[in-house]
């Protein structure tokens, strides 16, 4: 069982310490099921795969779903985890202490704590959120069991400086292909070459200029990158094929037909454009009364959220949802991903505050 249940910090480096890369989360799933059998007699548990679901039965009017997902990207030499100091201040170096293993921390902390609280509370510890759409496991949980995520508003603990950022952008990706005709390098004339061919695409990539859309009063820049290519056959064949890959971040007031629709028109020079994936972007639960308690709780503007997460799932089914973690998501992936150990603590104090029963 995990051991450091009452200090979010040293619980980060405990749980970043056990690999979880999507697809590997059985360990680290079956560490958070065991102590939370151990240790958190109030709390009823429910597992689907590495999905693990634990909900208080407090009797209170609201419910609150606060979620984190467990797995990370591949591991770089960047475990295990080290103290380091950066200009006067401790951070926790390695991989997952930003996406989002900090934030699972506070999380189960707090899960553990809470005997009481203002409102009743889902926790929710999912895996393969850093992977294609349909192996997501809140998504499947939530197929499979929708009535254990009924609430009033939900938290997902993805890193945020520990201040609020509210909504998501939407996510797709194409495979733009451009097709051509093989002959040998040295009669060039008698082929057509397919990554010529995609010249045209790619400069209009490399000159694009990103929208930012303003939703609810926060802004969201859009993105359109080309995140892969393949294509070519050998050094002396004129190529009949090349594939972009291609990934477009949509703000949350447009539709993910629509998205389609824009990628489609503006890559019409090429042959075809397939969808191999995309998630809708959230809007921003802003509104919401515990929205504006927990903004009130941290003491911070809330900003818009530029990437995509799991609020979207939430806001799908009609739940105010934030994102609310420790961590500079501008470090998520990277290979130097550091937290903060002042960000750890100020986010567990601000969930337990905005959580626990106001005092009689």
């Amino acid at each position: 069982m995990l051991q450091h249940l009452t200090d979010p910090v040293r619980l980060t480096a405990e749980i970043c310490n056990i690999n979880s890369v999507s697809g590997n989360e059985t360990a680290l799933a079956d560490q958070i099921w065991e102590t939370l059998l151990q240790h958190a007699p109030h709390l009823k548990l429910r597992r689907d795969g590495d999905c693990i679901i634990a909900r208080t039965e407090f009797g209170c009017d609201t419910r609150v779903l606060v979620a984190g997902h467990i797995d990370t990207v591949p591991v770089n030499h960047n475990l295990p985890v080290q103290q380091r100091t950066i200009d006067g201040a401790a951070q926790l170096w390695g991989r997952g202490t930003v996406d989002m293993k900090a934030g699972v921390a506070v999380q189960l902390c707090a899960a553990l704590q809470l005997r009481e609280a203002a409102s009743d509370i889902t926790w929710v510890w999912y895996d393969h959120e850093e992977v294609s759409s349909e192996l997501n496991g809140l998504g499947r949980a939530l197929r499979n069991s929708p009535q254990l995520f009924a609430a009033d508003f939900a938290i997902l603990g993805e890193p945020s400086n520990s201040v609020i950022e509210a909504g998501c952008n939407g996510t797709l990706r194409a495979l733009v292909r451009f097709t051509g005709k093989r002959a040998h390098s040295a009669r060039s004339w008698c082929g057509v070459n397919a990554i010529h061919r995609s010249y045209e695409a790619l400069q209009k990539l490399a000159q694009y200029q990103a929208e930012t859309v303003t939703v609810a009063g926060l802004e969201y820049r859009e993105s359109l990158n080309a995140v892969g290519i393949s294509g070519g056959i050998a050094g002396n064949v004129i190529p009949d094929e090349v594939v972009i890959d291609v990934n477009y971040r949509f703000a949350p007031a447009k539709t993910e037909a629509a998205a389609t629709v824009f990628v489609r028109d503006f890559f019409a020079m090429a042959d075809s454009v397939e969808i191999i994936d995309s998630a809708p972007g959230a809007q921003p639960g802003t509104d919401s009364e515990f929205a504006t308690r927990l903004a009130a709780q941290v003491g911070a503007q809330i900003r818009p959220k530029l990437g995509w997460t799991d609020v979207a799932r939430f806001t799908a089914l009609n739940i105010p949802a934030v994102n609310y973690g420790p961590g500079n998501p501008e470090l998520a992936h990277a290979d130097d991903e550091a937290v903060a150990v002042a960000e750890i603590t100020a986010c567990y104090q601000g969930l337990m505050a905005f959580l626990a029963k106001p005092s009689a």
